[in-house]
């Protein structure tokens, strides 16, 4: 059957009969195929295909097998991952590949760095117990611009972020004010990040002191002590970065805004949270905690 699905995709580019020799089957057995009426699977696969290009659609182009497998499954389609890989590649689709990441940290030598608290071990039982915040460089033609931003290890939703086209600390105090307006944490919250000039600045360490937040940073020269930052970044630089050429920073922030707080926090679905998106993860589990 696939021969001949081969010969119908191609006979507008070569003759049927060159295309069955090749193949070694017979016009007779070719032109029959085609008379008979589909099978109840063939017409179940298209209707697949069409769901998972709708869903492949509906995550912006950057979904793989696993996440559009998931999509299918909540929507009633009772269809097995191998399956919905053979359709995937059929369809043509892809998800989206990661890159390389460019490294922001610059260091205050006459800083004294906080310990480091989390040792690679990014797990929290309940909201605002662990928070892990980074930034990185983001091009457009007016020039580099720089996103600073804060996860929740507990949902890994992005619960403050600034965006602006400097390395000051002014950022990251941009980026931690939005998070404790939305999120209001107890005290004893752990805040983790790097050893970053803007993150041991005076008044970040005074924002946190006041805030009653435990302060945490990673060793010298070690990513894999931020490991749940650098994954987020480099996901947004896969997804949205890669993706697109900005000319403004204006035009930049949109789309920053866009993919965090639209797509991300609340579309996107995280193979970590079962396939849910951040959002949805947080909203479920309160709902069980309350019942």
């Amino acid at each position: 059957m696939s021969r001949f699905r081969f010969i119908d995709a191609e006979k507008a580019t070569y003759p049927v009969t060159i295309l069955c020799r090749v193949l070694r089957v017979s016009r007779a057995g070719y032109y029959a195929w085609r008379q008979r009426p589909p099978s109840a699977r063939a017409v179940q696969d298209e209707e697949l295909i069409a769901a998972i290009r709708s869903s492949h659609e509906h995550s912006r182009g950057t979904y793989g097998v696993p996440r559009l497998h998931a999509d299918l499954r909540e929507s009633g389609h009772q269809v097995g991952y191998k399956r919905v890989r053979r359709l995937t590649r059929r369809a043509g689709l892809t998800g989206c590949r990661r890159g390389r990441r460019v490294r922001t940290t610059i260091s205050d030598p006459t800083a004294v760095p906080a310990p480091n608290l989390v040792e690679r071990h990014f797990h929290s039982d309940a909201p605002n117990q662990l928070w892990v915040g980074d930034i990185t460089y983001l091009p457009t033609s007016e020039g580099w611009h720089y996103l600073a931003v804060l996860l929740d290890v507990y949902s890994r939703r992005v619960v403050g972020w600034a965006f602006a086209d400097h390395l000051r600390a002014d950022l990251t105090v941009e980026a931690l004010q939005m998070a404790l307006l939305h999120r209001r944490p107890a005290a004893g919250l752990v805040h983790h990040t790097d050893r970053g000039s803007q993150y041991t600045a005076t008044a970040y360490q005074q924002l946190l002191a006041d805030q009653e937040i435990t302060c945490s940073m990673s060793r010298r020269g070690q990513c894999l002590d931020n490991a749940m930052a650098e994954s987020f970044f480099a996901t947004l630089k896969t997804e949205l970065v890669a993706r697109v050429r900005w000319l403004t920073g204006r035009e930049a922030r949109r789309a920053i805004f866009d993919y965090l707080e639209v797509f991300y926090n609340r579309q996107r679905r995280h193979s970590a949270l079962g396939y849910q998106s951040p959002v949805h993860f947080e909203q479920q589990r309160l709902a069980a905690h309350a019942a």
